[in-house]
């Protein structure tokens, strides 16, 4: 981060000049006097700005050339924190500060400002990247594939009513361990969440496991009795768990250091930009290889391009809600469970007389490329525009601060 304190000396001289009878960065002041107070740098009070919708040409209205040259002249004319330094220093009272601030002013220090680091420091360890590299959350995040992995080994080894316990058993017991993985660590996203996306993931996830076998048998005129279902793809998913904690974790870490070393928000979005669709591409790519590993097991084989297409629609989704974007989350997870059931839909339609042409699309893609490709496009087609939202959203300093 460049030397705060010219940048503070220089905004101060430059706002000194523009005071007068119209003053209209007094009034944002005002408006966001607590933002300006709290603020430990510039950069930190233009994310704020950024977040209340204040642009680059709103930035023009106040007379500077964009949000961060706004955020410097509102960090240098914020109050320098004298109560904050008063309630650390005791008795020392205002003079005390002030001679704190004279003595910070001689080697670059900024005692009045110290306190608020020290609370920025103090902030809730696992909303932080420091808080997220305990073995807490990493061993934790090991459970649903141990689970899955034990469950389709009990399936595969049982018969009859028991196998139905252990499915059930074993659906239960890796719902939870996911919930686990899901409250804390860097997948975490309390108090951001919007209840319908479980729903939603639920539903992408039973026809990751049955929806091919579904969709085939309403294709040849049934469905005339149970279809069969596909579990591997299941304990992908789940051993990929780990590895979606680990990319969520690198973005959020890597996101935070460069908001640390950006000179301005257009600046942080181009560092930002490509470390998502980093992080993206390196998930598929352990997608890409855990899914054939998994195939080894004793069970039906999944697909490739569904696995992998649900997994990173399940990590975008996951990285806007953590970042604050819950509603585009929960839209993109539903955007692809409607492609699907549009897709067994319109098959059931395509039976009734004159509607044979309904049909038509989801039978010839399926000639071309199978069943699987009906849930490839949906996920792909979900996971693409969340990418390309995420590209912008989690592009904002304020989706990190």
């Amino acid at each position: 981060m460049p030397d705060t304190h010219h940048a503070r000396t220089a905004a101060a001289g430059h706002a000194h000049a523009r005071r007068g009878s119209a003053d209209p960065v007094k009034a944002l002041l005002h408006r966001h006097r607590t933002l300006c107070e709290r603020a430990v740098d510039p950069l930190e009070i233009a994310a704020g700005l950024e977040a209340h919708g204040i642009t680059d040409r709103t930035a023009a209205r106040f007379r500077h050339r964009d949000v961060f040259s706004l955020a410097e002249e509102l960090y240098a004319r914020a109050p320098q924190g004298a109560d904050a330094a008063r309630g650390a220093e005791g008795v020392h009272g205002v003079h005390g500060a002030e001679e704190a601030d004279g003595a910070g002013e001689g080697d670059g220090a900024r005692p009045a400002r110290r306190p608020r680091g020290v609370r920025a420091a103090r902030r809730d360890p696992a909303r932080t990247g420091a808080g997220w590299t305990g073995a807490g959350w990493a061993g934790v995040v090991l459970l649903p594939g141990a689970v899955a992995s034990l469950t389709l080994a009990g399936l595969e080894h049982s018969t009859g009513q028991r196998q139905l316990a252990i499915g059930v058993a074993g659906a239960l017991a890796l719902s939870a361990a996911v919930s686990a993985c899901l409250r804390r660590g860097p997948l975490r996203a309390e108090g951001r969440t919007v209840p319908a996306a479980g729903l939603w993931t639920y539903a992408l996830l039973a026809y990751l496991l049955c929806g091919d076998g579904l969709l085939s048998a309403l294709l040849d005129g049934g469905p005339h009795g149970p279809w069969p279902a596909t579990a591997t793809p299941l304990v992908t998913l789940a051993v990929a768990v780990a590895p979606a904690a680990w990319c969520a974790h690198l973005f959020s870490v890597r996101a935070r250091r460069g908001l640390t070393a950006s000179r301005g928000l257009a600046d942080f979005a181009a560092r930002a930009r490509p470390l998502l669709l980093g992080v993206v591409g390196l998930y598929a790519c352990v997608l890409a290889v855990l899914t054939p590993l998994t195939n080894l097991l004793p069970a039906e084989r999944g697909a490739l391009a569904p696995t992998v297409a649900l997994g990173t629609l399940f990590l975008l989704a996951r990285l806007l809600a953590v970042h604050g974007f819950p509603d585009s989350a929960a839209t993109g997870l539903a955007t692809a469970c409607a492609l699907e059931v549009l897709a067994c839909a319109s098959v059931l339609a395509g039976r009734i007389p004159g509607c044979d042409a309904l049909a038509t699309p989801v039978r010839a893609l399926v000639h071309a490329a199978g069943t699987a490709a009906v849930p490839a496009l949906a996920c792909g087609a979900a996971a693409l525009g969340l990418l390309v939202h995420a590209a912008v959203a989690l592009s904002r300093a304020s989706a990190h601060t």
